[in-house]
C-alpha cells in the first residue's frame, strides 16, 4: 500500500520523487522495541551513517510551533548569526504532521552540508518526523517541544501527565481549517493568551503575539507520527520549567526517552523569546559537538 508521500498530488507539488524517495519515512521506520542510543553513542556512529565532513559547520534550521511564526526566533537568530552560524527559519504550515514535515524536509534537504534541526513546541514533532528521512541531519534540538514515538501524536503523548493550562484556553474555530485534511483550527483565547503561552514577555509584545498567532489544525495535533529521527540522531532538550502550554513533566519524560542532553530554563513556553541569549547558548553548546 502506497504511503501519503507517494500520492500523485503531493509529487505534483514537490516535484519528482528523488534520492530514492528519501522523504518517505517508511524505509526508516523503527519498531517500539528497538534499542535507543544515547546522544554520545549516536555521535559515535560507524562511518557511512549521517557522518558530516570534519571541516563543515552545521546550518541551523529553526522550526516554529503552533500559535506563532518564525519571527519569534529573531533574538536567537541574531545571537547565532553573530557567532558565525548560518540560520534558516522556514514557515511551518501547521496543517498536518506529514505535510508539515515534508515542507521542512524540502528546505533542510537542499542545504549543502550538515544540518541541525531546532524545533519549538509542535515544531518538535515536525523535526522528529522529518529528520528520519534526511541523511544530512546530524542533530536535533528541542525547545519545550514534542518529541514523538512512532504511532504517537501531540495529543496522546500528553495524556499521562497533568493537563496544561492550554487545554482550558484553546478554542476551536466554527469552520474547518483551510488546507487541513479535516477538522477545525485551534487558537488560544485572547483573555488568557499571555498567561498560557508567553507569561515572561512584556504585555505589549504578548498583545501583538496574540493578534498575529497562527492557528494549528486539529488534524496536525492528533496525527500520529510514522517516523522518529531521534532514535538514531543525537538530541538536546531545553525544558521550560514554567510552561503552561505543555506540562514540564511531559517535557522531562520526552527528553529522558530520547536520552537527550537536557537542561532546564526558568521560563514560559516561549522562554526562547524572553531569554534569547540563554537559549542561543544552549543551542551553541550542542553545535559545539560537531
Amino acid at each position: 500500500m502506497l504511503c501519503r508521500y507517494h500520492l500523485p498530488q503531493l509529487h505534483e507539488e514537490l516535484g519528482s520523487c528523488t534520492r530514492d524517495c528519501r522523504m518517505c519515512p517508511h524505509g526508516l521506520r523503527r519498531e517500539h522495541g528497538d534499542v535507543i542510543l544515547t546522544s554520545q553513542q549516536k555521535l559515535a556512529r560507524p562511518d557511512g551513517e549521517r557522518k558530516m565532513p570534519e571541516s563543515t559547520q552545521p546550518t541551523v534550521v529553526l522550526v516554529h510551533g503552533a500559535f506563532a511564526d518564525a519571527s519569534g526566533f529573531g533574538g536567537v537568530i541574531r545571537e547565532l548569526s553573530t557567532s558565525g552560524y548560518r540560520v534558516l527559519a522556514p514557515p511551518n504550515p501547521l496543517r498536518s504532521l506529514a505535510g508539515d514535515a515534508a515542507a521542512v524536509s524540502v528546505v533542510a534537504g537542499t542545504v549543502d552540508g550538515p544540518v541541525v534541526l531546532v524545533g519549538h513546541s509542535y515544531g518538535g514533532a515536525v523535526i522528529t518526523q522529518a529528520s528520519a528521512a534526511l541523511t544530512n541531519v546530524v542533530g536535533l534540538i528541542y525547545l519545550a517541544a514534542f518529541s514523538l514515538e512512532v504511532g504517537e501524536s501531540c495529543a496522546s503523548v500528553q495524556a499521562p501527565f497533568p493537563a496544561s493550562l492550554l487545554a482550558a484556553t484553546v478554542e476551536p474555530t466554527p469552520y474547518d481549517a483551510p488546507g487541513a485534511p479535516d477538522g477545525p483550527d485551534l487558537f488560544i483565547g485572547e483573555g488568557r493568551f499571555r498567561e498560557t503561552f508567553c507569561a515572561d514577555v512584556p504585555v505589549d509584545l504578548a498583545q501583538v503575539m496574540c493578534a498575529t498567532q497562527r492557528p494549528l489544525a486539529v488534524a496536525a495535533f492528533t496525527e500520529n507520527a510514522t517516523a522518529a529521527g531521534w532514535k538514531s540522531i543525537p538530541s538536546w532538550y531545553l525544558v521550560a520549567a514554567q510552561d503552561n502550554a505543555i506540562s514540564p513533566e511531559a517535557e522531562r519524560f520526552m527528553a529522558r526517552r530520547m536520552s537527550s542532553t537536557t537542561e532546564e530554563i526558568d521560563g514560559s513556553h516561549t522562554a526562547f523569546i524572553a531569554q534569547p541569549v540563554r537559549t542561543a547558548d544552549f543551542i551553541k553548546t550542542a553545535l559545539g559537538k560537531f
